[in-house]
């Protein structure tokens, strides 16, 4: 599909942790593309644009020319479907054709926050889409968020899953599969469940971290309530506080035990280890925990 004229791909979420590098793989293999965010940078490379969910005035922009969309939700938003779905009647009418959104394992079709989006494109919102239901990032330990944060300050990571398991994934793998379902030649048109080759508990993380980092690094169990005031205390909103700590008695219960097949069948890779991906976060140094 590389060279045609309609080939040009929307990335929202450009610079985020799955948009930067759906955006870099898509641009390596020569497609043209809109790099759509808050904060654009004009050397880039690429078309970047400014683009914020909730400024409508910033939407004709990044639709420009697109006829495929990778789209990340408004983060933190309870209900994005609020803004998401009259974009999207929006991106049809511009004639954007293919719609890849990332959700999340734990939101299913119909379901709280994007669950609404997810189900608006089963419906038949587009012809062609796919949404992308991936389990938690391994980034999260390594990269910017609470946990990984946490583990440089203090080698603990803290939360609320008990010894429950989760098949945590690496964020270049999400972003190959969702570059595969911008770029193949039919769309899914279905929910893929991405998760990494093996379900882990926190300890196991932990346990991972000090073996190749050989720094401290232990997984400190907490209630629900002091996960939820714990993220409160981080700066995130009450409300969403709650509903994250609601996701880890979920993985407590065994929520998130399991393996897919969906990265190697989409992309024809093995999925990435977490030891492999610590020890490449060790690597570049300056994401290490």
């Amino acid at each position: 599909m590389s060279g045609d004229a309609r080939d040009h791909a929307l990335v929202t979420g450009a610079t985020g942790t799955t948009g930067s590098r759906v955006a870099r793989m898509l641009a390596e293999q020569g497609h043209a593309l809109t790099l759509a965010t808050r904060t654009p940078d004009p050397e880039s490379g690429a078309r970047a644009v400014r683009f914020d969910w909730y400024d409508a005035d910033t939407h004709p922009a990044a639709l420009h020319g697109a006829d495929r969309a990778y789209l990340v939700p408004p983060v933190g938003d309870p209900d994005p479907g609020g803004v998401m779905l009259p974009f999207l009647e929006r991106a049809r009418s511009a004639g954007v054709r293919r719609v890849v959104l990332l959700s999340s394992s734990a939101i299913p079709a119909g379901g709280p926050g994007v669950g609404q989006v997810h189900e608006a494109l089963a419906d038949g919102l587009f012809e062609e889409w796919a949404v992308l239901r991936p389990s938690w990032f391994m980034q999260n330990f390594t990269g910017r968020h609470t946990h990984a944060d946490s583990l440089r300050a203090d080698g603990v990571v803290a939360s609320a899953t008990a010894g429950g398991r989760v098949a945590f994934v690496d964020a270049d793998d999400i972003a190959a599969v969702a570059v595969r379902c911008l770029t193949a030649p039919a769309a899914p048109g279905a929910e893929l469940v991405i998760t990494g080759p093996e379900a882990l508990s926190y300890d196991e993380i932990a346990a991972v971290l000090r073996e190749v980092t050989g720094r401290p690094a232990v997984h400190r169990r907490l209630t629900y309530e002091q996960m939820r005031d714990r993220l409160t205390a981080d700066g995130i909103p009450r409300a969403f506080a709650a509903v994250l700590a609601r996701l880890d008695l979920a993985i407590a219960e065994g929520a998130e035990d399991r393996v897919t097949d969906t990265v190697r069948r989409v992309t024809g890779r093995r999925p990435i280890t977490f030891r492999a991906h610590a020890e490449a976060a060790m690597r570049r140094g300056c994401d290490s925990p």
